[in-house]
């Protein structure tokens, strides 16, 4: 499985997701949105609106939270077969 995910530093989601990724030992690529250039861009383009952070799993782009409601744990570790168990 390869994983990117297109973020920024000042993003408080972004911070979360990659978090995520690494406390369970997945390993990802991250692109930042604000230094590469094109990457604003790309994500306008492939989900029609400028919202990060994005993933793309295996070349499907995913957005891994909810606007206001924030990471989406249970749905993320069912698609990267993650245990939650009791470490979110």
């Amino acid at each position: 499985m390869t994983i990117t995910v297109y973020s920024a530093r000042w993003c408080p989601d972004c911070r979360e997701a990659k978090r995520f990724l690494t406390r369970h030992n997945i390993p990802f690529t991250e692109i930042d949105i604000e230094t590469t250039p094109g990457a604003a861009d790309e994500v306008v383009k492939r989900t029609g609106k400028r919202a990060i952070p994005q993933f793309v799993i295996d070349g499907e782009w995913v957005q891994p939270y909810l606007p206001g409601q924030g990471f989406l744990y249970e749905e993320m570790s069912k698609r990267l077969g993650i245990d939650l168990g009791v470490n979110p």
